[in-house]
């Protein structure tokens, strides 16, 4: 699975409301509460104190995605395949969803306050900008783009089979339309040479 996200928590501060990690991310919680410490300094050059960044780590293919806003931070680690598009959109929704939860009393809250409830919010949407394609607009916008296509090329195909249909149809009423002088002039002896001989006959 080259796009995981492994380890999601959202926190005010330094101090972790919420969290959850695959089993695979042991010491990700640990190596997440670090970032956290060390990103007050990054974010006081940030404008407002709002700030999205990447920490990558040394040993592994794995990264650190942070979006701070309004004091609310949602971290997430992920593999180096996931880039940053996935990591951000997902942090994106899990801070919209935090905020619309909790509103103001994350501002307050004791750690791990709000774990029981959204760590299964977490777990659901770690689950989906994992695996699920769409969860990409980008990727989902070139699926949608690639069925589109798909439908054009099946249509043109179509157009361009009824049309040698019709010309095979045409070509067809053209010999229909050529037979049917022929057996016009064919009757027209025949039914001279008949009337003929019963002329004779007479």
């Amino acid at each position: 699975m080259g796009r995981r996200i492994e380890y999601a928590a959202v926190a005010r501060g330094a101090v972790v409301l919420a969290e959850h990690g695959d089993n695979a991310a042991t010491n990700a919680g640990a190596v997440a509460r670090q970032v956290l410490d060390r990103l007050p300094a990054a974010a006081a050059a940030a404008a407002g104190g709002d700030c999205n960044v990447s920490y990558t780590q040394e040993q592994d293919l794995r990264v650190f995605h942070v979006k701070r806003t309004d004091g609310v931070t949602a971290i997430c680690l992920a593999d180096h395949a996931a880039g940053r598009r996935i990591p951000f959109a997902f942090l994106e929704e899990i801070h919209g969803r935090f905020v619309k939860a909790y509103g103001r009393a994350a501002l307050t809250s004791l750690a791990y306050a709000m774990n029981d409830e959204f760590s299964r919010v977490l777990s659901q949407q770690m689950d989906y900008y994992s695996n699920d394609p769409n969860a990409d607009r980008i990727s989902r916008m070139r699926g949608e783009m690639d069925q589109v296509r798909t439908v054009m090329i099946d249509n043109i195909d179509k157009v361009l089979e009824r049309g040698d249909r019709l010309e095979l149809l045409v070509d067809k009423t053209e010999t229909m339309q050529g037979n049917t002088m022929r057996f016009k002039r064919q009757a027209r002896r025949f039914r001279n040479t008949v009337w003929w001989r019963n002329v004779k006959l007479t």
